[in-house]
């Protein structure tokens, strides 16, 4: 990408687009197209096709998704099944059609199948059955990795797709229903905190191991990728290290300074035992992550206060 290249950021009001767009500005990226999902709605074809049509763009970051976390994903399958692939599906074609030069796809790590060896590593896609609680996510998300790398191999086009882990920061969704786990264990234990509860229950046992990026890591990831890499395979960004979901809580209730318990509700349910992305492809292209768990807590908690609780105001 040039510094005057004309760039899509779908999605440029969420956690990942945000933090991209903010990240292609601090690089000196000037020439940025996005629209707000009231002006464009990327379900509709006709709408994202007249949108292409119209600005031309020359680099597409594909950022744009229905997300959740397990409670969303429990309750909303349809949704998540039904609008992921309309998204990115209206988005690579529309690309392909309008002579966009090369384009990036964000899936997820929950493509991978829910026992596979640990780390995971590329070529575990499509190796065993999925997480349940989230399979029409992960399937909307390899129907997406599956149609660059048809696009490529039919089309000759420069389509590349990154699995990102957990992630957290700025523009997060908060809400105890719809969020994921960090976010929501951040409002979790600041309302705790407020109203001076006992305790703070937090789902399952505790045991399962995640890893989490911070969102301003990922972005830098995913401009070091549409800049160097044009491999039609998938590539994992992470950081290579994983905590259980109790140590996580820890965390969080230090960085936000509340003092009481935490229990855990073991009649709900726990997710996939863990989820450790293999980053040595990432690593060997020559990037890796650099913000440490408790540093990314305390910009994600600083972001919160100021605001989404200002907003509540």
């Amino acid at each position: 990408m040039n510094k005057n290249s004309k760039i899509y950021v779908a999605g440029h009001r969420g956690l990942v687009g945000s933090a991209i767009v903010r990240k292609l500005q601090e690089k000196g990226y000037s020439n940025l197209v996005y629209r707000t999902s009231a002006e464009l709605d990327l379900r509709d074809k006709p709408q994202v096709d007249a949108f292409f049509a119209e600005e031309k763009p020359e680099f597409v970051f594909l950022a744009a998704a229905k997300v959740g976390g397990i409670v969303a994903n429990n309750e909303y399958p349809a949704e998540f099944i039904h609008d992921n692939l309309l998204i990115q599906s209206n988005i690579i074609d529309a690309a392909y059609r309008n002579n966009v030069e090369k384009l990036l796809f964000l899936g997820s790590t929950c493509i991978y199948p829910k026992l596979a060896p640990q780390p995971l590593k590329e070529e575990y896609l499509l190796t065993g059955a999925l997480e349940p609680t989230n399979e029409p996510y992960a399937i909307a998300k390899i129907a997406g990795i599956k149609m660059c790398e048809s696009y490529n191999r039919q089309y000759g086009t420069k389509y590349i797709s990154a699995m990102p882990t957990n992630l957290y920061g700025p523009n997060d969704n908060f809400d105890l229903h719809t969020s994921h786990v960090l976010p929501a264990l951040l409002r979790k234990f600041h309302e705790a905190k407020e109203s001076n509860a006992p305790f703070v229950e937090m789902w399952g046992t505790g045991t399962p191991k995640r890893e989490f990026l911070y969102s301003d890591d990922l972005a830098d990831a995913c401009v070091f990728l549409m800049n160097t890499y044009e491999g039609n395979e998938i590539v994992n960004i992470g950081v290579g290290e994983d905590i259980t979901i109790k140590e996580l809580g820890e965390k969080v209730k230090a960085v936000v300074g509340y003092e009481g318990d935490i229990q855990f509700d073991t009649s709900k349910p726990d997710g996939t035992p863990r989820k450790l992305v293999d980053v040595t492809k990432l690593n060997g292209l020559g990037w890796k992550a650099e913000t440490v768990l408790e540093d990314g807590l305390q910009k994600a908690y600083q972001w919160f206060l100021d605001n989404e609780l200002a907003a509540a105001k």
